[in-house]
């Protein structure tokens, strides 16, 4: 019998990629690829081209010049690809109700729904407001349902947008914690974000993003410590890339 491999999106490699809106160059000449292990932080100033890039890596969009691949195939369904945005919509039902849509749309059986939400919720920190309209939670605890949604439909790459922007501290840290945990089931995480704290503490590599090309990646320790380009640099110094 022919055993076959299984199926992977891992790595995601862009190719010389390019997005073109009309006369803008939103990115272009991007080469990067995203494998397994720790997470990818992007950062950046604003219009930098971060979110474009996530929406790009994640199959939302197509190159307008070069290519993207996922496991090493072009268009793959992004079954085992999931993202959440900066700013996620909650839909008008109670915390668990949300992720049990959400393992209705991924294909998971009903008899396995509840436990499955279940467990989720306690992944996220929720489990005590399962029962609460997802609408009248706090920005951090709607972020984490967010998560847990995305998680539903058990992906090995997930895009993350922004995760802890305009979050206090304590729910900053909530968010953080998920994402660890995330990260020690082997799942591939690919964060953009303006927190160079929060970068510090989670990346295993950085990718510096400036105009819509990539100033300098490379794996966290490194790029801290001893950033190679004068814009890095700058950027790290809490100066502004203009």
């Amino acid at each position: 019998m022919i055993m076959r491999a299984p199926v992977t999106d891992l790595p995601i490699v862009l190719e010389d990629a390019a997005v073109v809106v009309g006369q803008l160059t939103i990115l272009n000449d991007i080469a990067l690829t995203f494998g397994a292990g720790r997470p990818t932080v992007l950062i950046g100033p604003n219009g930098c081209g971060k979110t474009t890039l996530l929406r790009l890596a994640m199959g939302l969009l197509t190159p307008t010049r070069g290519h993207v691949t996922w496991g090493g195939r072009i268009d793959a369904a992004s079954t085992r690809r999931a993202i959440v945005f900066q700013r996620p919509v909650m839909l008008r039902r109670s915390a668990e109700g949300n992720i049990r849509y959400a393992l209705k749309a991924a294909g998971v059986a009903r008899s396995a729904r509840p436990a499955r939400a279940a467990e989720l919720l306690a992944l996220v920190g929720l489990n005590e407001l399962g029962e609460r309209p997802a609408r009248k939670l706090s920005g951090g605890e709607q972020q984490r349902l967010a998560l847990a949604r995305a998680l539903a439909k058990e992906p090995q790459v997930l895009f993350l947008d922004e995760p802890t922007a305009s979050l206090d501290p304590a729910a900053s840290k909530a968010v953080e914690d998920v994402i660890r945990a995330v990260t020690a089931r082997g799942i591939k995480v690919v964060m953009a974000t303006h927190d160079l704290g929060s970068a510090r503490r989670l990346a295993g590599d950085v990718v510096l993003l400036h105009r819509g090309r990539v100033l300098e990646a490379a794996d966290a320790a490194t790029f801290f410590a001893n950033p190679a380009t004068r814009e890095a640099r700058s950027f790290v110094a809490g100066e502004l890339l203009i």
